[in-house]
């Protein structure tokens, strides 16, 4: 008896699956009239029809699994352990990619603690708001990608549900809202297979990379908040505010693998050299940099904040002074020595980057304090000079560097600002305020350390709390 009521049920919901097709066929019926229609005319008149088809089809499915708890009675109030009765079954309207679903739901209320609950809501994984958490995702994902304007018409086009620029504006922010080092981070077991991965058949552990640098972006002053004069809606002419620079500090983490670099981790932020490093010392705190497994090296310019903190947070580190920023460097000083661009300039910092890369840095103090300056400036820039090479003598690369694998440049981090930094932000027009410039940065570090499904299902768990507690409420 129990397979014959099965197949007759099977048979019901079948019908009532025709039934939304022919439905939906009526509703092409209407294309028809035109005699010689193209593919494309036919190709857009279903898809613009898909989202009825598809709308009516997941409502008649959740009806179907969750016919019992839709004709439930009686259920326990979640304050007090109460039975109370359903008040009534209301109908809502919610929208998703496939389009508009109608959820009916029993409603119960505890008249003692005066407390109204819909049980099936959280059953079925219902969020707080018309829209829904699988839509707000997909929002947030292509927002994090593109400009707002360019991401609401591929949204549109996509799923057929409009979102207004404001809207995806907020979605953007909750997504990113709280997120952490800990969120971002790859998982323990994760890296340690990528670890495994580099070091299988090599006697010598794999290198890992440290950089440290920043790169500047727009920004917006908080003055700029608030109302505007003149008509709502209307986009000023020009800013009514000056324009800024902010510099979004940030680290990478990356496996050196024969002649390619495996990420392992990024972290971009605007913040201050303190932020910094208290966003790394829980990150190594939690093992996310496995000293015992890696040889670290640790690269980064010479700034003079960065060395004495990289040293406290890892002693054991070889660190290594940026090649490249060292060259710079150079150029500016033989600029002052010499006439700018002169052959006399260029062959002189060649010359020197030559004997650094090789090691010779002692060769290079000797021969500087021969050389006259030429002028105030350029006296004042060689004893700079001077003073450079001195401080970071035991951080230059050498010979010894090279065969041994290790990097000498931090060209890895400069990749990382322009792909996640600087593409997304700096835009024709662009201004960011320091909290929506953070979210975005942090979106795009866990899109490009692969953990952003991860944070998209913590958001999701975010927004399903917030229904539960939304009808918890007197």
């Amino acid at each position: 008896m129990a397979e014959v009521r099965e197949q007759k049920q099977r048979a019901e919901y079948r019908q009532q699956w025709h039934a939304c097709f022919d439905q939906w066929l009526d509703a092409l019926e209407t294309h028809r009239k035109d005699p010689k229609p193209t593919l494309e005319d036919l190709t857009h008149a279903v898809w613009e029809c898909r989202q009825e088809l598809t709308g009516q089809l997941t409502a008649t499915l959740l009806e179907q699994r969750f016919a019992a708890a839709q004709a439930q009675r009686q259920a326990p109030c979640p304050q007090c352990g109460r039975p109370g009765a359903a008040r009534a079954v209301p109908t809502r309207t919610v929208e998703t990619r496939v389009g508009k679903v109608e959820v009916a739901r029993p409603y119960f209320y505890c008249g003692p603690c005066g407390h109204g609950v819909a049980p099936l809501e959280a059953v079925v994984g219902l969020a707080a708001g018309r829209k829904q958490c699988a839509l707000h995702r997909a929002a947030a994902k292509r927002a994090a990608a593109v400009p707002y304007e360019t991401a609401r018409e591929v949204v549109a086009a996509l799923t057929g549900r409009a979102l207004g620029t404001e809207r995806l504006h907020t979605v953007t922010k909750a997504v990113a809202e709280g997120l952490s080092g800990w969120e971002v981070a790859p998982p323990r077991q994760e890296r340690a297979a990528q670890i495994a991965a580099v070091a299988a058949g090599k006697r010598r552990r794999p290198i890992l990379v440290l950089a440290l640098d920043g790169a500047y972006g727009p920004r917006r002053p908080e003055s700029a908040r608030g109302s505007r004069p003149g008509r709502k809606k209307q986009r000023a002419q020009r800013a009514r505010w000056p324009g800024e620079g902010h510099e979004a500090t940030g680290f990478r983490c990356s496996l050196v693998a024969g002649d390619r670099s495996v990420h392992l981790l990024s972290g971009h932020q605007v913040q201050s050299q303190e932020e910094l490093f208290a966003a790394l010392a829980p990150v190594k705190a939690a093992g996310l940099i496995p000293e015992e497994q890696v040889r670290l090296c640790v690269i980064a310019a010479g700034a003079a904040w960065i060395w004495p903190r990289l040293t406290q947070l890892f002693p054991s580190a070889r660190q290594l002074l940026d090649y490249y920023h060292c060259a710079q460097y150079l150029h500016r000083v033989a600029a002052r020595q010499y006439s700018e661009e002169s052959a006399q300039a260029q062959e002189w910092a060649a010359a020197l980057r030559v004997r650094l890369c090789v090691g010779e840095v002692a060769r290079v103090l000797r021969d500087r304090q021969h050389l006259p300056p030429t002028s105030a400036a350029a006296a004042a820039a060689l004893a700079n000079l001077q003073e450079y090479l001195a401080t970071h003598r035991q951080r230059l690369p050498t010979g010894s560097h090279r065969r041994g694998g290790s990097p000498v440049g931090s060209g890895g981090l400069e990749a990382a600002h322009k792909f996640i930094a600087q593409v997304r932000r700096k835009r024709s027009g662009a201004g960011w305020y320091q909290t929506h410039s953070n979210h975005m940065l942090a979106l795009r570090c866990a899109k490009y350390t692969g953990t952003y499904e991860r944070v998209l299902g913590r958001y999701r768990q975010r927004m399903l709390t917030k229904s539960q507690q939304k009808h918890l409420k007197k």
